[in-house]
């Protein structure tokens, strides 16, 4: 039986890769398309929109409107939407794969909230290869200790609204724990003037937003006289979506709980 997914922000950049990535699974069918309100694609066949023929999906401007019709919600969108989209998926009983950044603490526990009576994947990435480089940069971290200067850079779009982004402060906070510090105490957004001597036990984070980068991440390891660098690239948006289609259809057949892209590619640690 397929598994039928819905998805938010659907005229966007990347809900109409959602949907594209969607149509090319297999076991998988789009079975819902949801936008703004205000949005004059109401209406509108989805997989026209994303530029892969007509569906036979509408856009709708309101979640209620097609609860019955899907098993999980996939939501790139902004926290505000979020939040209100996890409500409604809690009261129906329907599953969320979430990949929207940039919430902020109060905005963090009203989500924990929402989603505690229903299988949820969270993750900042949904790419297979920065999922790997999560566990390469636990390994990196455990070998070099406490012996390096660690340096997170990260490059987006020019559109993107957060920083730095989900990605690198999850890669932070994977070195971070790796490493028994406190992100939060330790992390040091940007630079400037006469900053003094760097301490050993901060790690640093770099911004940059232009263009339409997809999404460049680098954790740099430095030594006296070596460095290592593990780095992902991203070329196209496809990689986040089938990655996020990949979790839709993973948690199906999850029980009520929080997991993330560790969990559905098997690389968590026992």
């Amino acid at each position: 039986m397929s598994v039928k997914i819905a998805v938010t922000g659907a005229a966007g950049r990347m809900g109409k890769t959602l949907i594209e990535a969607i149509s090319l699974a297999e076991g998988c069918e789009l079975a819902a398309a949801i936008e703004r309100p205000e949005s004059s694609l109401i209406g509108a066949d989805a997989g026209e929109l994303a530029g892969i023929g007509a569906c036979g999906v509408s856009v709708v401007g309101d979640i209620n409107e097609v609860l019955a019709s899907f098993d999980v919600l996939i939501d790139f969108t902004a926290p505000l939407a979020t939040l209100a989209n996890a409500k409604a998926c809690a009261s129906a009983g329907k599953g969320m794969v979430i990949g929207t950044t940039g919430f902020d603490a109060t905005q963090k526990a009203e989500l924990d909230t929402a989603i505690a009576s229903i299988a949820v994947c969270q993750a900042s990435n949904f790419s297979t290869g920065v999922n790997l480089c999560f566990k390469l940069l636990d390994m990196a971290a455990r070998v070099m200790g406490d012996d390096v200067d660690i340096e997170v850079y990260e490059a987006h779009h020019r559109h993107k609204v957060d920083a730095p982004s989900g990605t690198a402060l999850s890669m932070g906070q994977v070195v971070a724990d790796a490493l028994g510090r406190d992100l939060d105490k330790v992390a040091v957004y940007g630079r400037e003037g006469q900053t003094g001597a760097r301490e050993r036990d901060t790690i640093g984070f770099a911004t940059v937003r232009a263009g339409d980068i997809v999404g460049d991440h680098t954790v740099m390891f430095c030594a006296e006289g070596e460095r290592v660098e593990i780095t992902h690239k991203a070329s196209s948006r496809m990689s986040f979506a089938r990655g996020a289609v990949r979790a839709a259809s993973w948690l199906k057949t999850q029980a009520a709980g929080r997991y993330d892209m560790q969990d559905v590619l098997g690389l968590r640690a026992d």
